[in-house]
């Protein structure tokens, strides 16, 4: 006789419910959820290095490493720099704070003598003279022209006179900017230009000032009004 088809059927459903196949497929996803979650927290947590470690708070001794040449010294040679106020030409000098108060000291004290000596020389009015004094009687008398030729005047020698340097840019535009702050704030200045070492710079100066009081009196000023500068001593 055939088997009968209601039996195979009935023995597949006995052994599937025993353990339902959505249970595995449950247990199969908290599974890889949690390898997953292990994964992760290695991957955050650091590895700790094997071996000794280098401390970042060390210095190198001086000396220590004499076969090791410094960095820095590989580098190309670097140009030379110039100052911002002193680019001056070899007939130049420039004059300290100090030197320019002693001279415009040694100036008025000379000016005011010199003033004390006029005073004293200045011939006094004649006492005016008794009414019954005899009237006295003038004549001209023409002087007798030289005969000796006049020598020619001395030659003088070179004067010296002073200048103020504010500032010095191998940029003719920067040092007419410069020019024209400082005429805005009353100051003449002119612009020189200058070749040092190859490089060519443009000098912005006042003066020349001929004597060192009215030097200081010039540096003072700028000083006060936000430009420092230098005076140089320049034979002309």
């Amino acid at each position: 006789m055939p088997p009968r088809k209601g039996k195979g059927r009935q023995a597949v459903r006995n052994n599937s419910g025993g353990f339902p196949a959505w249970a595995g497929v449950v247990i199969g996803i908290l599974i890889g959820a949690l390898v997953v979650v292990v994964l992760m927290r290695h991957s955050l947590v650091p590895m700790t290095p094997k071996g000794p470690q280098p401390n970042p708070e060390a210095t190198a001794q001086p000396g220590s490493d004499e076969g090791l040449a410094p960095a820095n010294g590989a580098t190309a040679p670097k140009k030379p720099q110039y100052d911002f106020y002193s680019v001056l030409s070899e007939k130049e000098v420039r004059i300290p704070d100090s030197e320019i108060s002693a001279q415009a000291k040694a100036e008025q004290r000379q000016q005011a003598t010199q003033q004390q000596a006029q005073a004293q020389n200045a011939t006094p009015s004649a006492p005016p003279l008794p009414p019954n004094a005899p009237r006295a009687e003038t004549q001209n008398i023409t002087a007798a022209p030289s005969l000796a030729p006049t020598a020619p005047p001395a030659a003088s020698p070179a004067q010296t006179g002073y200048l103020l340097q504010v500032g010095a840019f191998p940029s003719a535009a920067d040092a007419e900017t410069l020019k024209a702050k400082l005429a805005l704030q009353g100051f003449v200045a002119n612009v020189q230009s200058v070749s040092v070492g190859g490089q060519t710079y443009h000098r912005v100066r006042l003066g020349p000032f001929h004597s060192a009081t009215d030097l200081e009196s010039a540096k003072q000023r700028l000083a006060s009004a936000g430009f420092p500068a230098i005076a140089l001593k320049e034979g002309h």
